[in-house]
């Protein structure tokens, strides 16, 4: 059983404050992702857990016990780094069993762990050869395999498959989570991409500026953002979010985005749902680009709006919207839309409309 704690966690560098109140629980076995844009405080966080960084106020617990006075040989934390860091002159089974020389590790046992290691990570055949003639996903299968043969408590990643190329970050991200399913380790991993997070975690921790935004599993982070940046954070492409006022006008409810001369139509609940909790003029509607109804004909409902920028990504579109004042991009089947510049008609499923305060940033909660 390995569980983390982070109580109060406040971190300075001179005069700047790059972790701020974070507090946050991590359960035996689970696998958390620290998902945020580059200097939001989740590197130094990470470091911080693993004794590689002091921090200024706060407690670090593992397994119950205060650590953050601990020297990091003592915790038991092993920690993948982004840069392979691997001893160019050993083989890949020194490299290996390496940490278990430093502890003076039987011969016999060293050859079983490093050969057992080897095994689940599917590189036993190249024992032999030197870093230098790997593959960049090989090279960081081998720095895991280190980090994972003294069986520690807790593995702690930092952007691990950060410099590879596209095909293989994909190959790792299966292999980083067959490996997590297969060994049963809490996990901390450190990321930039948002799609590294959802494909990875059991839950995922958004920071910015060293301020936690919200944790969630990924279903939840993405369907239930808390604030506007989690909203444009993740996903891909981001929620739009758009300035826009309720209205209602012989009986019926529209949103209308700022600039634009018609509305969308909304069922009468969202007045109620919506009364007292933001002024009209501080509304952001959110809407995912797949809750964008595109129709190349009018229909009832559907308001009539101008394709700008065309994306196509294969299985789909993306297609950029001028509504008003305003941009939305949709999702749409491949070729939908043939050009920049057409005029076809929109709507908005209100199941997947999101209301914001503008001033704060904040949801309102508000969902139809």
């Amino acid at each position: 059983m390995t569980q983390i704690e982070l109580r109060g966690i406040q971190k300075y560098f001179g005069a700047v404050q790059v972790i701020k109140d974070l507090n946050l629980k991590i359960a035996d076995n689970e696998f958390v992702v620290l998902l945020g844009q580059s200097g939001c405080g989740k590197t130094t966080t990470l470091r911080a857990i693993a004794g590689l960084e002091t921090i200024d106020e706060g407690d670090i617990l593992i397994d119950g016990k205060a650590v953050q006075d601990m020297k990091a040989s003592d915790r038991d934390i092993a920690f993948v780094f982004q840069s392979f860091s691997l001893y160019p002159h050993m083989d890949v089974y020194e490299n290996i069993a390496f940490p278990l020389r430093a502890m003076r590790t039987s011969k016999a046992q060293i050859d079983s762990e490093v050969r057992d290691v080897a095994k689940t990570l599917r590189i036993t055949n190249l024992l032999e050869r030197k870093p230098s003639s790997l593959s960049g996903g090989d090279m960081q299968r081998v720095a895991i395999g280190r980090a994972l043969v003294r069986r520690p408590k807790a593995m702690l990643m930092d952007e691990p498959i950060g410099a590879l190329d596209a095909k293989l970050r994909e190959e790792m991200r299966a292999e980083i989570k067959r490996l997590h399913l297969r060994q049963g380790s809490t996990t901390i991993y450190v990321t930039h991409d948002q799609i590294e997070a959802m494909s990875l975690a059991d839950r995922i921790v958004i920071m910015h500026e060293g301020v936690l935004q919200q944790v969630g599993s990924p279903s939840d982070v993405y369907s239930h953002p808390q604030n506007i940046f989690v909203a444009q954070f993740v996903g891909s492409p981001v929620m739009n979010i758009a300035k826009a006022a309720v209205t209602e006008s012989g009986g019926n409810v529209q949103v209308t985005l700022a600039g634009a001369s018609g509305g969308f139509a909304m069922p009468r609940e969202l007045l109620a749902k919506l009364n007292g909790k933001a002024k009209s003029a501080d509304l952001a509607l959110g809407i995912r680009p797949e809750g964008v109804i595109v129709s190349r004909e009018a229909s009832e409902g559907f308001v009539p709006v101008e394709a700008q920028i065309i994306e196509p990504l294969g299985s789909h579109d993306i297609v950029d919207l001028k509504v008003g004042g305003e941009v939305l991009r949709a999702r749409t089947k491949s070729g939908y839309v043939a050009n920049p510049g057409d005029k076809v008609y929109a709507r908005i499923d209100p199941s997947q409309v999101h209301f914001f305060d503008r001033a704060s940033g904040e949801s309102l909660g508000v969902r139809l």
